[in-house]
């Protein structure tokens, strides 16, 4: 049933009106949820790259998005309304989600998370321990459901699902970008799958990633890397790689083509840059260009050696059983039994939907092992 009948609340949203235009803040519809669907009151919402990219990109990147949008897909909050076919959750839990509005089938202003009342599907929420803080939840969703995308789908890296009662299996994942929101994820998804994790950082990052639980760290701009990692991996079996950042794809693909084991490589950085002014339109052909020949040198780099890869979309996981496989059936006690820690540390930057902005600007700048957070108070999220 639905817990709270014909309630509607002022709803405010940081709208992205027009392409390449900064966020405005202004009044939104407040949108019931459907029967799978709970609405979250945010409390805090976290920055990602995709957000600023199809801010700068406009039509370029995810073109089924109408004006005006909200975007942003981390949320933590307290969910204010349940739908007819919720059982996971009620009225006053504390959640994070993956707001999904930007996936090209749910295609969603109400599902974004930078606004004050957002709309989550049941099964891509979690609920969070009491001594958890908001800001610290935020952290996780889209990192978390990109790296389960690529670790768990069929048509990824395909690994066992992670569990409180996974054993050691003998295998051994590379994750190439260990210290990244994605990267966090993936090492302490895949270690509570039952593999071994061997990860490149930067040194000053090198305990992080040993924290999360990979097993050994490589420095990721030492010459030398690859032929480390290839002796380091003598003997035992690949699980595959996960590549993040630039360069990473070419990489890994060297890693795995020399070592026994599954011959995939997931790829969850654009292999081409969006960094260009807000306002200017993007060069198209320059970067079709990079795109193609990128995909035609990963293509022969692959095929040559009988490996494959593919490009991981974050939101994918919505749309098969990794999605609830990893926010229902693994992270409510993976967090309360603190098996999974909210990686990377939130970095809180503003406080309310108007500072959104400024959190991407900040956000676009680079940050390490740290995530850009905005705190929405309950007394007034703008």
């Amino acid at each position: 049933m639905v817990v709270m009948e014909n309630i509607r609340f002022a709803n405010t949203a940081a709208w992205l009106s027009t392409k390449q235009s900064p966020l405005q803040v202004g009044p939104a519809p407040y949108t019931p949820p459907k029967a799978d669907e709970i609405v979250v009151r945010n409390r805090a919402v976290s920055m990602n790259p995709m957000d600023w990219i199809k801010q700068v990109a406009g039509d370029f990147l995810f073109n089924w998005i109408k004006y005006p949008f909200v975007l942003g897909s981390d949320s933590a909050g307290e969910v204010v309304e349940v739908g007819s076919a919720v059982t996971r959750f009620k009225v006053g839990d504390r959640v994070l989600g993956h707001a999904v509005g930007t996936d090209p089938k749910r295609n969603s202003a109400a599902e974004g998370s930078f606004q004050t009342y957002t709309i989550l599907l049941d099964r891509m929420a979690s609920p969070i321990p009491a001594d958890m803080s908001y800001e610290s939840a935020s952290v996780l969703p889209l990192g978390l459901s990109t790296a389960a995308c690529g670790l768990f789908q069929k048509d990824q890296l395909a690994l066992d699902y992670p569990s409180a009662s996974a054993k050691r299996n003998g295998k051994t994942l590379l994750v190439w970008g260990g210290s990244t929101s994605v990267g966090s994820n993936a090492i302490q998804l895949a270690v509570a799958a039952g593999y071994e994790v061997f990860a490149t950082a930067s040194p000053r990052n090198f305990d992080y990633c040993k924290k999360l639980g990979a097993s050994r760290v490589f420095d990721y701009k030492d010459p030398r890397v690859v032929p480390d990692l290839i002796e380091a991996l003598s003997g035992k079996t690949i699980a595959g790689a996960i590549a993040i950042g630039a360069g990473s794809p070419e990489l890994c693909v060297a890693v795995v083509n020399a070592c026994k084991g599954s011959k995939f490589v997931s790829i969850a950085t654009y292999p081409v840059t969006f960094d260009q002014p807000l306002g200017q339109d993007m060069p198209v052909l320059a970067t079709v260009s990079r795109f193609i020949w990128f995909n035609v040198k990963l293509w022969l780099m692959t095929r040559l050696r009988g490996i494959r890869s593919k490009l991981i979309f974050g939101s994918s996981l919505v749309h098969n059983d990794v999605g609830r496989a990893v926010y229902a059936d693994f992270l409510p006690q993976a967090l309360a039994e603190r098996r999974f820690v909210a990686a990377p540390e939130a970095q809180v930057v503003g406080t309310g939907l108007a500072s959104i902005q400024a959190a991407l600007d900040v956000q676009r700048k680079g940050v390490s092992a740290k995530k850009v957070v905005v705190t929405l108070p309950a007394s007034d999220a703008a």
